[in-house]
């Protein structure tokens, strides 16, 4: 969620901040509300000062001895002034609340402005693209490839690998920014809810239960980064994909990924995000797979995030480049929704998460399966899946 304080001024900028994502701020309606949250805010005050003053009236006329009945009828009758001003002020702080948790992350400042995919800018490339594709039966392939993520996240880079449930409740779905917004494009199970009559759904990322280990916490500046890793399913409806990548192995309802996750201070963030994409890219430079690293645009952007890196692999089959990763630091957007924050002796400010695929394993398959077949169909496996697969170099076709 983004600042609050953001809604509470001159909100040109920051309209169009947002209107370069797409989103189109109701200024009149937080105007409007603003007003009412600001008049009851000085109403609720004054009855608190004049209950204050009122107060210390009682005590001087009891300690003269005179009769502070009249008066302390008055207070009584403040007190309850007071109570309905609080309910009222806390009501609609809980509006203010739920129209914010609407609103995307503010991009940061050197996030090219566009709209779609084709206004991302091309950071850089890697490796040279080869034009054959094969299929077969490679589970073990599969299966390598994600033994190979996880001990190159967890030896090399020090993350903490975690095992988490593939179910979450919408408090840790409303915490990383997927609900209430984008709740078409989860699965809900049905007629299930905890003991507090919340909704159970299906993960879409490891990066929601990771993210969530931090919910509430005060975490001390001396612990940060943290920084976890997991292999998981991942459950998405697609609602709003038609059209975008839906054949084969590219977009699917069930698919497996790696994921990282950092939680790191303000000062922090910035260089952890360059540090987790060239993590990601370093597997892909181990299985040998061409790549290129794109910025994405405000207009492509996740809901959470405030700076995207997405890696693309090169597909022969496709004749281009398609997402494998995509990396984003959220900034404080999450930690504030999740009421996350960091102690610095006895400061306290918002924690910054991050996230990144490292990597989508089918995709990661289906690529390897391209740009590593030879001319008779047979499959040349990369050097670094091979103690993953009893020494295997070649699957044939």
């Amino acid at each position: 969620m983004i600042d609050p304080k953001l809604l509470r001024g001159d909100l040109t900028d920051l309209q169009q901040q947002l209107a370069t994502r797409g989103y189109a701020l109701d200024m009149a309606f937080w105007q409007s509300i603003e007003n009412e949250r600001k008049s009851l805010q000085v109403k609720t005050e004054e009855l608190q000062s004049r209950r204050n003053a009122g107060a210390k009236q009682v005590g001087a006329l009891k300690k003269s001895g005179a009769d502070a009945s009249e008066l302390l009828a008055e207070m009584q009758s403040v007190s309850g002034e007071i109570k309905t001003a609080e309910d009222e002020l806390r009501t609609l702080q809980e509006r203010i609340s739920q129209a914010a948790m609407q609103i995307p992350n503010i991009p940061a400042a050197d996030v090219p402005v566009g709209t779609s995919e084709d206004d991302n800018v091309e950071v850089r490339k890697w490796g040279t693209p080869r034009f054959n594709v094969l299929k077969g039966q490679l589970a073990q392939l599969h299966r390598a490839l994600i033994q190979f993520m996880l001990n190159t996240h967890t030896i090399k880079y020090g993350y903490t690998e975690t095992y988490v449930p593939y179910i979450v409740n919408a408090e840790s779905l409303k915490g990383t920014g997927q609900l209430p917004k984008f709740e078409d494009d989860l699965f809900k199970l049905t007629n299930h809810t905890n003991n507090e009559g919340t909704d159970f759904y299906l993960i879409p990322t490891a990066e929601v239960p990771m993210t969530n280990l931090v919910r509430g916490e005060r975490l001390d500046i001396k612990e940060l980064p943290l920084k976890f890793t997991a292999h998981t399913p991942c459950f998405r409806s697609e609602a709003g994909s038609h059209g975008r990548d839906t054949r084969g192995l590219i977009r699917q309802h069930q698919f497996e990924k790696v994921e990282m996750v950092n939680i790191a201070t303000a000062e922090q963030s910035d260089d952890l995000l360059e540090a987790m994409t060239a993590q990601a890219e370093y597997i892909l430079q181990q299985l040998n797979l061409p790549y290129r690293v794109v910025k994405l645009c405000t207009g492509d952007m996740g809901f959470a995030a405030q700076k995207t890196y997405d890696i693309e692999v090169w597909l022969p089959s496709q004749d281009t480049y398609r997402e494998i990763s995509s990396c984003s630091n959220c900034g404080d957007f999450q930690a504030r929704r999740m009421g996350t924050r960091v102690k610095d002796g006895k400061q306290t400010s918002l924690a910054h998460t991050l996230n990144g695929s490292g990597l989508a394993v089918g995709r990661t398959l289906l690529a390897v399966m391209e740009n590593h077949q030879n001319a008779d169909g047979s499959i040349t496996i990369p050097e670094a899946l091979r103690p993953f697969m009893g020494g295997v170099e070649t699957i044939l076709a």
